[in-house]
């Protein structure tokens, strides 16, 4: 394979890949059922490489390559009823389940950081109080 088949390649894919990033990958078909029309939306990235490479014909070449990907997550519907136009989002439940668990650590942070000092303090007062006390009954002894 020459520098121009890897070029030729790699612009092909990329051609193909921008005419079929059109309206319909981010619309979904509408779906109408009593009177109501939903339309799925979904959020369409992608990225994309190349490759060449150097050498003659008929010698060792040395070459290197990309790729190209696409990716599709739902964002949400739109609903048409009654000539009324509202947007419902999709939940993404990996998202709420990841923000809670930021939650629950930085609660157990903070609370540490509140709790910890006062609490070595106290225990230090209790282990001096409990000291005192063993003192005082070893004297009466």
């Amino acid at each position: 394979m020459t520098e121009t088949d890897v070029g030729t390649g790699v612009l092909g894919t990329l051609k193909d890949a921008v005419e079929h990033a059109g309206a319909d990958r981010v619309f979904g078909t509408p779906i109408r059922q009593d009177g109501v029309i939903v339309l799925p939306v979904a959020k369409v990235g992608g990225g994309g490489g190349g490759g060449g490479g150097s050498g003659q014909p008929g010698q060792e070449a040395n070459g290197s390559g990309g790729g190209f990907g696409i990716s599709a997550r739902p964002a949400g519907v739109y609903v048409l009823k009654d000539g009324r136009v509202s947007w419902q989002p999709a939940l993404d439940l990996n998202k709420v389940i990841l923000g809670g668990q930021l939650v629950v650590v930085v609660a157990l942070l903070v609370a540490r950081s509140v709790l910890g000092p006062g609490r070595r303090r106290g225990r230090r007062r209790a282990m001096a109080a409990a000291g005192k006390l063993r003192d005082r009954a070893a004297r009466r002894r």
